[in-house]
């Protein structure tokens, strides 16, 4: 299909989830839309032009928000340049290029260092960031289906090889060129040392060595981060699967060894088996940091906890004291001393890309009715506060206890509005993936997997969802399924295979 960054008529391209149980969803869906729309920007001189901007600033840039965001423009890929915004990390870090330069305004946050009016170079604020960037083109892909875009990545400009390798290769602080910030990260034997900013995860506690945080970002230089050597077994696992997609088994077979290498470490150092729960370690002593929070279910969308091991991690989200209650994936766990009420940005605020990164690693282990209820949950407290609290818009992060945004980490103000950015990761992939349960489209291998909850009973489905060459329409209601579709695919609804032909399918569903 042809790009058309931008265009105007963005609509026109969208999925239509029709859910008739929840027809309001619809309404934040289509915010989500409009707000992400707003920031497809097109500042010339930019290594991708247009690109996905993260509702922050002007001047900087983020790996992190813009991995995410990507994550949620799969589904208008031609309208929406989310995996191509990729390239400007890619072109800075890996590619020896520059971004623009831009004049500043006064509406630049202080904290950018920029001066309104006066042309300012456009950086990444941080390298080390999560490294996410294998699984954001692996989750594009499967929507694209373009081998020939897969050869010229791992082929030609071999960016996800380049850089997971420079991530193992930090053994000091850099300040890399087009970057405002040094790194922090240090690869180690048995891990990553990091920071809370480099982390994504700002002001967590991870690292305190008393019962409560002392300092806003502890900060513990002896911590190995969890997430940190997860995303990385992550990105190994991706690149192997992707290297599988081109029928390249010997490269396949180099990358799962690098996987299953960080796998077992993660399994035999991080897994507490008294508490059944995943923790960062102290570098020195190799004992478990007890603060647990979000970052602890990295192991499952890494995919690298054990069936027993997703099971009792599960078991959180139906926790009220931990995980789970009317609010599920606060970032802190709400029996930890450090846990705020009002959410205090990562001492207990619900994040949109970390609630969706575990939803899908429920994914992962076929934990589907849990996924369900937990996505409900939160696009309700999304919708909620959507409705309640003024203005009437979507938050850089969520309360964990009202209908309302999280605070700042020093509780003197509400987080970011009007932040699509990640947070339309709720209202668009969360809705389509996990509610109406949509949960996985290849286009490779055309298929689409349906999960669809017993708990909806009125129709339900999805229109104009885009995936290769492919646009389908797929409603029920009750029993009887109706399927358009330009070409023919394979759609699994809860585990059964229908073969769908182009044209109008009419069918029971088993």
């Amino acid at each position: 299909m042809k790009k058309i960054f931008g265009d105007k008529n963005y609509k026109d391209y969208i999925p239509k989830p029709i859910c008739e149980d929840y027809p309001e969803y619809n309404e934040l869906y289509l915010k989500a839309w409009e707000l992400a729309f707003d920031h497809v920007k097109d500042i010339p001189g930019m290594i991708q032009n247009p690109y996905m901007d993260e509702a922050l600033c002007k001047t900087q840039v983020w790996i992190w928000d813009s991995c995410f965001m990507s994550l949620f423009c799969k589904y208008a890929r031609n309208v929406f340049p989310g995996v191509e915004t990729l390239n400007n990390f890619y072109g800075v870090l890996h590619e020896n290029k520059k971004l623009a330069t831009v004049i500043p305004d006064e509406s630049e946050p202080k904290w950018t260092l920029a001066t309104p009016g006066v042309p300012y170079e456009v950086v990444l604020n941080i390298a080390d960031n999560p490294p996410l960037f294998a699984w954001a083109e692996y989750e594009n892909a499967l929507f694209g289906g373009d081998i020939e875009y897969l050869k010229e990545l791992l082929y030609e400009r071999k960016i996800l090889q380049k850089h997971y390798e420079w991530f193992e290769s930090l053994k000091e602080q850099i300040l890399f060129v087009g970057v405002l910030n040094e790194t922090c990260l240090i690869a180690k034997k048995d891990g990553y040392a990091w920071e809370g900013g480099r982390s994504g995860m700002d002001n967590t506690p991870r690292g305190r060595t008393g019962e409560s945080a002392e300092r806003e970002r502890p900060n513990n230089p002896d911590l190995l981060w969890l997430d940190a050597i997860c995303q990385q077994a992550m990105s190994a696992n991706i690149i192997a699967k992707m290297f599988a997609l081109l029928k390249d088994f010997e490269n396949e077979k180099i990358w799962l060894e690098k996987y299953n290498d960080k796998k077992e470490i993660i399994n035999n150092l991080y897994w507490d088996e008294l508490d059944k729960f995943y923790y960062d370690i102290n570098d020195k002593t190799k004992e478990f940091v007890k603060v647990p929070t979000i970052a602890s279910f990295w192991p499952m969308t890494a995919e690298v906890a054990s069936d027993i091991q997703a099971r009792h991690l599960e078991g959180h989200f139906a926790d009220e004291k931990t995980f789970g209650g009317i609010v599920p994936f606060p970032s802190l766990s709400r029996s930890d001393n450090d846990f705020k009420d009002d959410g205090r940005y990562w001492r207990g605020g619900v994040w949109l890309p970390t609630a969706y990164a575990s939803l899908k690693g429920l994914k992962n282990y076929k934990m589907f009715d849990t996924a369900y209820e937990s996505s409900l949950k939160l696009l309700n407290h999304m919708y909620l506060t959507y409705k309640e609290y003024e203005p009437h818009t979507i938050w850089e992060c969520y309360s964990p206890t009202k209908c309302e945004p999280a605070t700042v980490p020093d509780g003197s103000r509400k987080s970011r509005p009007n932040f699509c950015g990640w947070s339309a990761l709720g209202p668009i992939s969360v809705y389509i993936e996990f509610v109406l349960g949509f949960h996985t489209v290849d286009a490779f291998g055309k298929i689409v997997e349906w999960e669809k909850s017993d708990q909806l009973t009125k129709k339900t489905g999805i229109q104009n969802l885009a995936f290769g060459d492919i646009i389908t329409d797929i409603i029920t209601e009750g029993n009887k399924c109706s399927v358009k579709s330009n070409g023919r695919y394979t759609l699994k609804i809860n585990g059964v295979e229908y073969n769908i032909e182009k044209g109008i399918n009419e069918f029971e569903i088993i």
